[in-house]
């Protein structure tokens, strides 16, 4: 590889970049409506399950898995290309969708829930990777910011959309809206996308994704636990704390002597990098947090319909 330049895998010349963006748009509308869809079905779905103490789980397990998996799947991209890693991300997502939807207790979809989520951990990673891939740098920008779109169109219509598959058919069709959807990005992927013709050896950081692993998920769980199923000073709680605290520094420490790491701790003197990733974690928090819950609200607290608590999430004309 001349001059550290990152390896290609597709060659613009030889591919339709107006239906490679299509198909990528598919895949990042089943990762952005996934995650604002199923919102407005959690009361319906405990009702129909039970197992109250597990609502928060079913959004807790999809962003554990999707969390963790996220940056592997970012390495394994570009150690044997983004084709067959979206491919296969696409195929778990689907799995785990189906699989959702047949689910018969609260047990069952916290686990396909948990499947789903490292599906869906690589769609949004690989396709943004794919386009800085296939698209000039000049360029970038805009169709960059076509997928930004897609998540204000998902957090106005998901809840919508999830409401109302409740309310006209089943809470499953929130689920199995994904596989018509997904199976066609698959094929348009599959026939135009390239892969990667270059191979070279590879030394994978194991040490650095396992740690990585341990870290986000004690962070993930010590957030979601703390306050609600365990107090904040509980043994269990300070001790996932300490875990992350422990895992992330052994990570900083694993990322500056591996050869290969997961995740290049040089980004972050990058002052445009280090910026935005935290613009990105603060409107992501503020974001997911309230179209998660404020359906929930809507509906047990207030006694609105599935479908009339994701109708009062759109924007307002007086609010504006």
């Amino acid at each position: 590889m001349d001059g550290g330049a990152r390896p290609r895998d597709v060659e613009p010349p030889n591919t339709s970049v107006r239906a490679v963006f299509g198909a990528l748009f598919l895949v990042l509308l089943l990762a952005a409506f996934d995650q604002t869809i199923v919102s407005t079905a959690l009361p319906t779905i405990v009702g129909e399950l039970g197992g109250l103490t597990h609502l928060s789980w079913v959004v807790t397990a999809y962003l554990l898995s999707s969390t963790v998996v996220g940056p592997l799947y970012g390495k394994l991209g570009d150690l044997y290309g983004r084709k067959i890693v979206l491919q296969i991300a696409i195929v778990i997502f689907l799995a785990g969708s189906a699989l959702c939807g047949l689910a018969q207790d609260m047990v069952q979809l916290v686990a396909f829930r948990a499947l789903q989520g490292v599906g869906g951990g690589g769609l949004i990673v690989t396709t943004i990777a794919i386009i800085s891939d296939i698209i000039p740098p000049r360029e970038r920008g805009r169709y960059q910011g076509f997928f930004g779109a897609t998540f204000g169109v998902a957090t106005i219509i998901g809840p919508l959309l999830g409401g109302f598959f409740v309310d006209q058919l089943s809470w499953r069709w929130i689920f199995y809206v994904n596989l018509p959807t997904g199976a066609v990005a698959l094929a348009v992927i599959a026939s135009v996308l390239p892969s990667r013709t270059v191979r070279r050896s590879h030394q994978i950081d194991y040490a650095g994704a396992v740690l990585l692993t341990l870290a986000l998920s004690a962070l993930v769980l010590f957030t979601s636990l703390g306050g609600t199923s365990s107090p904040w000073s509980s043994p269990v709680i300070l001790g996932l704390i300490a875990a992350a605290v422990a895992a992330c520094v052994a990570f900083v420490v694993a990322e500056r002597l591996a050869t290969e790491p997961i995740l290049p701790l040089d980004l972050f003197q990058n002052r445009n990098f280090s910026v935005s990733s935290t613009v990105g974690f603060i409107v992501g928090v503020s974001l997911f947090g309230s179209v998660t819950y404020l359906p929930i609200y809507l509906q047990v607290v207030k006694g609105e319909t599935p479908t009339a608590s994701g109708l009062q999430l759109m924007p307002n004309r007086r609010a504006l």
